[in-house]
Order: C-alpha cells, then structure tokens, then sequence
C-alpha cells in the first residue's frame, strides 16, 4: 500500500472498519512514520479517527494546532455532527456518529492536513459560528 500523500484527497481515505482493517491501516501508517487517519464505517454512521504517533518522535504537533482540531471538534459535537463522545487528542483523534461516508471522509481528510499543520481544509470543512 502506498503511503497517503500530505494533503490527502478525501477520496484517498482508507477505510479501515473491521480490527483486521484497522491494524493493517495503522502497521502501514506506522511503517511510512505517516500520521494515521481512516474511517470506520459503525452500522448507517462513521467514525473517523487519526493518531499523530505513527508518525514518529520527530513529528510534532503544535498546542496551537491541538487547540484548533479541538475546537473544531467541539463546534461539530454541538452542531450534531458528531457524537458527545469524540476524542480531542492532543494525539490520538476520533469522531463517532458522523452522517455519511463522504462526510466522514472529508473530515478525516482534514484532519490529517491540520496533523501535518495545514489548519485550511478544517475550517473549510467546519467553519467557525458567526
């Protein structure tokens, strides 16, 4: 398996749904020292998730990129988008309850380009309240 290139188009997003799936995305992940991101699908809904330390200990993530991802997730907790039981990080990262595959993976997308300091596809894809 390739290795997912920084960006990440959405449509690029592995789904890893199933622990076989899952594990083999991860090992990859890990083995190209490459931030972790997929999808699961979880019944009609998704769950996106991603982990900044199979990128390796030369990979940082800066508090104010960690602080952004945060809000972001916690705007899409109350607009509904997302379950109440999302995990913020600072490393590991997951949205449950998310509509639709192609929502999931336009999240997930954008996740990973804010995991690598690119905070412009997140707010594209969950723009801040007015």
């Amino acid at each position: 398996m390739q290795p997912l290139p920084v960006p990440c188009p959405a449509h690029l997003i592995p789904i890893a749904t199933g622990t076989d799936a899952f594990h083999d995305a991860y090992r990859n992940a890990m083995a190209d020292s490459a931030v972790f991101v997929a999808i699961e699908g979880e019944g009609n809904r998704w769950t996106v998730k991603a982990d900044a330390l199979t990128a390796g200990s030369g990979h940082v993530v800066t508090d104010a990129v960690n602080e952004e991802i945060r809000a972001v997730i916690t705007r899409l907790v109350e607009r509904r988008e997302v379950d109440w039981g999302a995990y913020t990080g600072p490393v590991y990262f997951m949205m449950h309850g998310v509509r639709d595959e192609e929502r999931a993976r336009e999240l997930a997308a954008a996740l990973q380009s804010a995991l690598y300091g690119d905070l412009e596809p997140l707010a594209r894809a969950v723009p801040p309240t007015v």
